[in-house]
């Protein structure tokens, strides 16, 4: 019975066969799996667009498939393939430092498994299965490490990557100061409540600086303050969101009733305004809430004449809302 080979080419040999060379076949076969457990080849990859083949040849060392590591070289002019014999199962560690940005694609010679291609920035390592299914040899990248871990190197973009207690080293390049650095140190902001930070979208410059605060505590705000002035909707019972809607007006076309304003989260200290505008008919009354606390617990009589409006300033003790001020029958226009 004749000898037999693997598929990494070791010669089996049947008994009774190869009489007086079974120690130079079987040397042999030691030097092939040293190579293929530890050998180093250098193959230059071919730049004319056909693949470039690596080899298994059955009983010898010259297949260049039949090495641990196999570095790839040579300048490439477009996007190349390196191919694998089918039925091949092996791990192998493959270096591209070819020269052009262009794509180094690994794959078995025919069939449709699975495929590793070096992108066109990457000239590093990559650790390779075949998994040797007879007509659609797959090849695959071996992950090191935990699944999930980074382990890249140079310039890399990470997308999706959680880093668990990552170490950036000083080379990190940054346009903010240790100081501003340091005030983030234990934020627990979401992105968004982040972004309200940004003066961008306040709608201002840095260079403006229009809010600042010093060692006192005193706030400076550079510029106007302005509260948008909403109009609230006229009806029996008037709503006002005093958190929505701090400065309102509203134009009466009846007696009314002013509900408790409404609103998460009003504060003591909290200050309002509301416009109170007569309609062209005018006599309209309002019939205000208790929350509103007017002097003597006496709610001031509105101006009866049309188109005329009354102002009412209150502010928040927590409990009511004080009346700091009003100003009645004004001409608006």
């Amino acid at each position: 019975m004749a000898s037999t080979f693997t598929d990494l080419g070791l010669e089996l040999m049947a008994t009774g066969e190869n009489a007086g060379t079974w120690g130079t076949k079987t040397n042999a076969n030691l030097s092939l799996i040293e190579q293929l457990t530890g050998g180093y080849l250098s193959q230059a990859v071919t730049n004319s667009g056909t693949p470039t083949a690596l080899t298994i040849a059955d009983g010898a060392l010259t297949g260049t498939a039949q090495q641990r590591v196999i570095e790839l070289t040579g300048t490439i002019s477009g996007n190349r393939i390196v191919t694998f014999p089918l039925l091949t199962e092996n791990i192998y560690i493959i270096k591209n430092t070819t020269s052009g940005a262009y794509t180094l694609q690994l794959k078995a010679v025919s069939g449709s498994g699975a495929t590793v291609t070096f992108s066109a920035t990457d000239k590093g390592y990559k650790l390779i299965y075949l998994d040797g299914v007879a007509t659609n040899t797959g090849v695959y990248e071996a992950t090191v490490g935990a699944a999930g871990d980074v382990t890249l190197t140079g310039t890399q973009t990470l997308t999706n990557k959680t880093l668990t207690l990552p170490k950036i080293n000083e080379n990190v390049t940054t346009t903010s100061t240790s100081t501003e650095l340091n005030i983030l140190d234990g934020v627990t902001s979401t992105t968004t409540e982040l972004n309200y930070l940004d003066l961008a979208t306040l709608g201002t410059s840095a260079a403006s600086k229009v809010l600042t605060a010093n060692a006192n505590n005193l706030t400076t705000i550079s510029g106007a303050v302005l509260n948008t002035e909403d109009t609230l909707t006229d009806g029996s019972t008037i709503a006002w969101n005093v958190i929505n809607s701090p400065v309102a007006k509203v134009t009466l076309a009846g007696n009314r009733t002013m509900a408790a304003p409404s609103g998460t989260g009003p504060a003591a200290g909290q200050f309002i305004s509301l416009l109170v505008i007569q309609d062209g008919t005018g006599s309209r009354t309002i019939t205000w809430n208790a929350v509103y606390e007017f002097p003597s617990d006496t709610a001031p009589t509105l101006t009866t004449t049309a188109n005329l409006g009354d102002i009412f300033s209150f502010r928040y003790n927590g409990a009511k809302w004080l009346l700091i001020g009003q100003t009645l029958a004004l001409t608006l226009s």
